[in-house]
């Protein structure tokens, strides 16, 4: 039978045709409300495993927490523990070394810091009470003032309290966090040694269940995770030295007392990302309020924003490099976020951890390939508007 055949086709042959060439069903899940469902699906899902995640983490803060100081601390000290095997020193003189510097450095700066509060002392109370009195006399000038009244019911709030239940339940509570304080500094200098003296062995175990490209990734993501962690506290340690030996200097030659335990805190506050600054500053700046007056406090203001340009402008972008592409919003969303959930700990690791994770993005398709989805778009040159004379 040819196409243009006198006989018709039978009725099932068209009929059978009709439905082969018929769209399938429409699904619910095919157009886009659907996938937008789906999507919300995935979203759901994802936030309910990290929220899962966040919450053990904190049922067992006293193991992670000390775990995650004694990787930062082993990614920072790792490379003068690997010079000193070199030399031929034997692996746990090594690391005993290493850790026994970091002890000395750190029980130096505690007795600096009391000892300079202890021989100050008496200056700096006695020039204490000046500035408040000086403060009370401006404040009996103002307007309006507050009634002897008033002044001794807050009083007697504060007496009550101290001699309520309630405060004995937040001091038995202190002493509970002390004790916790110490059980998790323990055990933190235990899991150094461990990561100092067999870190690159301990890793290599890790590695063992992956084969081919997942071994090459998670060795990709194990290297850069430990530079990432040793290039920021080495950085950031680096900077904050720089920072406190400034305002200590401008300090000393305004002739503010505390000017060494001013210092130390400048350096500590200086590994939180743009608040510890200002919050240094703050201090600072207060201290030369209560014992040399407003004009040397304004110059001190002065100081730390002179210092805290210079660290933003040179001192970061050279001595961090590339270790924190992170935008400054990004630190601030990271910081506000760390602080709901894990306080001051939370404020401290929040940055250093969000540089890791978007370390490992970067080094997941290869040692120079980020993510598919985290790679930079080329643009492409825009269409020119009806009218437009402009030519190439």
């Amino acid at each position: 039978m040819g196409l243009f055949s006198r006989h018709p086709a039978p009725r099932r042959a068209v009929e059978a045709v009709a439905e082969a060439v018929q769209p399938p069903p429409r699904s619910l899940w095919a157009d886009g409300f659907g996938r937008l469902a789906v999507r919300a699906v995935q979203i759901i899902v994802v936030v309910v495993l990290v929220a899962g995640l966040i919450w053990g983490i904190q049922q067992v803060t006293l193991v992670i927490i000390p775990l995650i100081l004694a990787l930062i601390f082993a990614s920072a000290f790792g490379p003068v523990t690997m010079w000193m095997r070199k030399k031929g020193v034997p692996s746990v003189l090594a690391t005993l070394l290493t850790l026994l510097a970091v002890v000395v450095v750190l029980t130096a700066l505690g007795w600096l810091v009391v000892n300079a509060v202890i021989n100050q002392w008496d200056y700096l109370s006695s020039q204490a009470t000046k500035g408040f009195e000086q403060a009370q006399d401006w404040y009996h000038t103002l307007p309006f003032a507050v009634s002897p009244d008033q002044v001794n019911q807050v009083v007697e709030g504060i007496q009550d309290f101290v001699t309520s239940s309630q405060f004995g339940t937040g001091a038995l509570a202190g002493v509970s966090a002390i004790a916790s304080f110490v059980t998790g500094f323990v055990l933190m200098v235990v899991i150094l040694f461990f990561f100092l003296k067999d870190g690159p062995r301990m890793w290599e175990f890790v590695l063992r269940p992956f084969h081919g490209s997942h071994y090459d990734r998670a060795r990709r993501i194990g290297d850069k995770t430990v530079t990432v962690l040793g290039s920021y506290v080495r950085g950031t340690a680096s900077v904050a030295a720089v920072d406190a030996i400034g305002i200590y200097i401008g300090l000393l030659i305004l002739q503010v007392p505390l000017a060494l335990p001013l210092a130390v805190l400048v350096f500590l506050l200086a590994f939180i990302p743009i608040v510890g600054a200002v919050t240094a500053g703050i201090l600072a700046a207060l201290v030369a309020l209560v014992t040399n007056g407003p004009i040397v406090a304004l110059i001190v203001v002065g100081v730390v924003v002179l210092v805290n340009q210079l660290e933003g402008n040179f001192l970061q972008p050279v001595l961090m490099g590339r270790t924190m592409k992170l935008h400054s919003f990004v630190v601030l969303v990271v910081l506000a976020g760390g602080t709901a959930i894990g306080g001051i700990l939370g404020t401290l690791l929040a940055v250093p951890l969000t540089a890791v994770a978007w370390g490992i993005i970067t080094v997941w398709n290869g040692p120079d390939k980020p993510a598919e989805w985290a790679r930079r778009k080329k643009r492409r040159n825009p269409v020119p508007l009806a009218g437009d004379e402009s030519s190439d």
